[in-house]
């Protein structure tokens, strides 16, 4: 079974998932601050996407064993590992995933969203660090 808070390389520096869902949010929203929706966007799906692999260790180990063998996640393996995971908290944490992979598509690739759009989903991407907090 996997261990919560495995420790990951973020730029040569050895991190847990959950300090790097704490960074990019905080880097998201400082981001947001100077109006930088594109870099915003992605920053805050960082952060959720991290807070969902911490939590995934904890309630979904087959999922994250599943990404270690892969060597990567996955969208599928994500996906996968919401559904485990609203299971375990609710559907919440589906509209919170939602919102996140929004600000990543929409925000950051496509780039298609405003100021205000990426401002409505940061409180999504908190609630979903929050929960990974409180484990």
């Amino acid at each position: 079974m996997a261990i919560a808070g495995r420790k990951i390389k973020e730029h040569g520096v050895e991190m847990k998932h959950s300090e790097l869902a704490l960074k990019f949010l905080k880097e998201g929203e400082e981001l947001l601050d100077k109006e930088d929706v594109i870099q915003a966007s992605e920053k805050l799906y960082k952060a959720a996407e991290e807070a969902v692999k911490d939590l995934v260790e904890v309630y979904a180990a087959d999922v994250c064993e599943e990404a270690m063998k892969k060597g990567r996640w996955t969208v599928r393996l994500l996906e996968k590992a919401i559904d485990t995971l609203a299971s375990e908290f609710g559907e919440e944490v589906e509209r919170h995933w939602e919102a996140a992979w929004f600000l990543h598509v929409e925000g950051f690739h496509e780039t298609r969203l405003d100021i205000n759009s990426v401002k409505r989903r940061l409180k999504y991407v908190k609630k979903l660090v929050e929960m990974e907090r409180n484990l």
